[in-house]
């Protein structure tokens, strides 16, 4: 077996076995195409599956020190990202192929310093849920349509590809709605009732016929709506209100996520209703809520 025929076996794993999004899959796959295009170049020609065992850990120094450089040099959290997914490539290069390479262990990635998560304020999230129900560029169906995207992302702190995945079978919303998200995890989050007010607003004005299985949220022409969409339909809103580049779709998770430890959530609960496998990814929220209590703070002590 080659390389490329290996590295293919385990992008059908990824999907198959682990169903990665679609979207983490082509980040996956450009990934390991272009560390065999780099190894191929480093050592002169194809390489066989059992090659991949013999990878010393300067080469894959020198992979990264590639990827560093260029008209477009990886970030260190890019470097890093992209590292991890070579890790992955190899655990299943020795576990389903009997190809290990311990000089993987040799090599460090890049100090990846994790960001604060950038949240819009309350006022900021009420102003855009309202604007999308105004838009006079739309149909008012579009616009009920996209009012209720974005009041699922705020009010049950989904992330947009798992608002896009409820079908027409999961509405009316119930005082719950169960989420399968990443890694196929599922997760049950409660529905505030105008997060369903929105939904069957827009269901009203639909004017598609939807069989139970379809996806709910449909575009202009009946087609699937795109993540690429509701995307767009945020940044025209933020210009027309003056909100910063930082207000995007997923920034109405994160202000879920900031309000709910803001009004006295634990950070357990917060982890369960976003969907995270580590604890110490949810804590991030901690860091923008020491902030604004600082911003409080400094605005009103009368030392400050």
């Amino acid at each position: 077996m080659d390389a490329r025929a290996a590295l293919a076996l385990w992008l059908e794993h990824l999907e198959q076995e682990r169903r990665l999004s679609p979207r983490t899959l082509a980040a996956y796959g450009f990934i390991g195409r272009r560390y065999l295009t780099f190894l191929e170049g480093h050592r002169g020609g194809p390489l066989a599956a059992r090659d991949l065992g013999q990878v010393s850990a300067a080469d894959i120094r020198a992979w990264l020190a590639v990827l560093r450089q260029g008209e477009t040099p990886l970030s260190p959290r890019s470097l890093s990202q992209s590292l991890s997914a070579i890790r992955t490539l190899h655990r299943f290069l020795d576990r389903r192929l009997d190809i290990p390479n311990p000089a993987l262990g040799l090599v460090r990635g890049p100090r990846v310093r994790p960001s604060a998560p950038r949240p819009v304020s309350e006022d900021q999230a009420l102003e855009l849920l309202a604007e999308s129900a105004l838009d006079a560029d739309l149909d008012p169906w579009e616009a009920a349509r996209d009012e209720a995207v974005l009041t699922l992302l705020y009010g049950c702190g989904l992330r947009i590809s798992e608002a896009l995945s409820l079908r027409r079978r999961d509405a009316p919303l119930g005082e719950s709605l169960r989420i399968t998200g990443k890694g196929a995890k599922t997760r049950m989050v409660p529905v505030l009732p105008r997060v369903a007010q929105a939904v069957e607003a827009y269901l009203a004005a639909l004017p598609f016929p939807l069989a139970p299985d379809e996806p709910l949220f449909r575009a202009r022409r009946g087609g699937l709506l795109s993540p690429r969409h509701v995307q767009a339909a945020v940044q025209r809103m933020r210009g027309r209100l003056g909100l910063p580049d930082s207000a995007t779709p997923h920034a109405l998770r994160h202000a879920f996520a900031t309000h709910l430890l803001g009004a006295g959530a634990d950070l357990r609960s917060i982890q369960e209703l976003l969907g995270h496998a580590s604890l110490s990814t949810t804590q991030r929220y901690t860091q923008v809520d020491s902030a604004a209590l600082l911003r409080a703070y400094i605005a009103a002590h009368p030392r400050s």
